[in-house]
């Protein structure tokens, strides 16, 4: 299945950036051809279901926020 996705591209001194509007992934590269391909190529991977071997360890982690 393909899906269409809008990505915004900026360049950051010799760098192109392309970043998805829907989903919150970016890549690089030095023109902006390369950095679109890039982000095609994280956003397949995203998508890619984890093959994974073994179950993992789930932990809380507490975090104190705003205290000064």
């Amino acid at each position: 299945m393909k899906r269409t996705f809008t990505a915004s591209i900026t360049r950051e001194n010799a760098w192109y950036v392309a970043q998805c509007l829907e989903i919150d992934i970016a890549s690089q590269g030095e023109s902006e051809d390369e950095a679109v391909f890039n982000l095609g190529e994280a956003l397949a991977l995203y998508f890619t279901p984890p093959d994974a071997s073994a179950l993992p360890a789930l932990r809380p982690v507490e975090v104190e926020i705003g205290a000064a």
